[in-house]
């Protein structure tokens, strides 16, 4: 990555394991999540993955039985093996699961808060 990409980049990506789904209409893919931010996710592509990149997708991530984060997003990337995805709208819920999965990776809370206030700038 460039210093200008690493400059760009205002959020850090987590790289998580968890099931996570995306689908567009009645199509669904069962996804191996790479990584996830505040701003959106990448994904392992599918080897069925037939999506119209113009159009929304809905995301979830299952971080337990009860805790899910779910998304709108739009395809940002789709090269070597991985699709990059920008969250468009998450619920309230949603934002604090992924909120609280930040905080616990990055470890320290200036980091999530800086990341909290660049989220409230593009917004």
């Amino acid at each position: 990555m460039s210093g200008t990409d690493t400059e760009r980049r205002r959020f850090q990506r987590i790289a998580f394991d968890a099931p996570t789904e995306i689908s567009q209409g009645a199509q669904r893919w069962d996804v191996k999540l790479h990584d996830v931010s505040l701003k959106g996710l990448m994904v392992e592509r599918p080897a069925d993955w037939k999506a119209d990149p113009e159009q929304l997708f809905d995301v979830q991530i299952s971080l337990s039985d009860v805790a899910k984060v779910r998304m709108e997003v739009t395809e940002t990337r789709d090269d070597d093996g991985l699709l990059g995805f920008a969250c468009e709208h998450i619920d309230l819920e949603s934002i604090s699961h992924l909120r609280r999965l930040v905080e616990l990776n990055l470890g320290d809370e200036s980091l999530l808060e800086r990341e909290l206030s660049a989220l409230g700038e593009e917004n």
